[in-house]
């Protein structure tokens, strides 16, 4: 089969139609992931033991269960139970959720990381706690973050076709749509393959950027 520029013309609305979905799914999705993976390493970072046992079983349950059972789960699943979920919002909980449970650990070795000194320095200096986090803790653990939360990010955009199995017209959905409809495959397979590159390419360049910035204002 040749590769044919007509049909990629008459299929380029519907597929930059899916790649805005794809990227709006995974800017909301990166924010409840980078929100509960916060929440769920203070859980499991807490004195409490029961709070830290709850994090720690949930998170572990979350991560050693595929993310397509997880999706299933909540696009099909929930509305047995009365719980009834567009596509859009089942596939936002579920990867948020997925990698919430990855960026928390990313934040817990972030903190850790920061030298047991600080926080003594702080109780000495009579600082509040917000103020021992705002201007002591976080301004440290923030930039070595940086790069492998958004290398989650990115692992997340590239994760989005699976939700083409819920429904969801991502870009990925949308190829198969044409695809299907047209009996070509050729070109909007390659297409997705190169919208995605393309992204991960300039994601990973401004993510270089903004750990530089950090960088260079921690120096």
């Amino acid at each position: 089969m040749d590769w044919s520029w007509d049909f990629v013309a008459q299929i380029m609305p519907a597929l930059t139609q899916g790649l805005l979905v794809t990227v709006e799914i995974t800017l909301v999705s990166s924010v409840v992931a980078l929100v509960l993976g916060l929440l769920f390493a203070l859980a499991k970072m807490s004195p409490v033991g029961s709070v830290r046992r709850v994090a720690i079983i949930a998170t572990e349950g979350i991560r050693r269960t595929p993310l397509l059972v997880q999706l299933y789960f909540l696009f099909y699943v929930l509305p047995d139970l009365g719980i009834l979920l567009s596509p859009f919002t089942a596939g936002v909980i579920g990867l948020g959720l997925h990698y919430a449970t990855y960026t928390s650990e990313v934040y817990r070795a972030g903190i850790n990381n920061v030298p047991v000194g600080q926080w003594e320095a702080a109780r000495a200096c009579n600082l509040t706690t917000r103020q021992t986090w705002t201007e002591i803790i976080l301004p440290q653990a923030i930039p070595p973050m940086i790069p492998p939360l958004g290398n989650y990010v990115i692992a997340m955009f590239k994760e989005t076709p699976i939700l083409s199995a819920i429904t969801v017209m991502d870009l990925m959905g949308e190829a198969l749509a044409q695809a299907n409809f047209n009996y070509r495959y050729l070109e909007p397979i390659t297409l997705v393959a190169a919208g995605f590159l393309l992204v991960s390419l300039i994601s990973a360049a401004i993510i270089k950027l903004l750990e530089n910035h950090l960088n260079l204002r921690a120096a």
